[in-house]
């Protein structure tokens, strides 16, 4: 007999944080290398959340999800 969380998903969260130099905003780490790295391990990127918006509506924190 099949459990309800047999079929349950494991999610991670990976933080991204976007620091300022000058007028631009960079990633303190390269979102694409973070994917690549989580897809070697068998993991989808399924999207981001914002977790820190600024005054002017700029991300200056998102979280990237991964699923497996």
């Amino acid at each position: 007999m099949k459990g309800c969380f047999d079929d349950m998903k494991e999610y991670k969260y990976v933080e991204i944080k976007f620091e300022a130099k000058g007028v631009l905003f960079h990633s303190a780490s390269e979102p694409k290398e973070i994917i690549n790295k989580y897809a070697k391990e068998g993991y989808s990127y399924v999207g981001f959340i914002p977790t820190l918006i600024d005054a002017h509506g700029s991300f200056r924190r998102i979280d990237l999800i991964f699923e497996k």
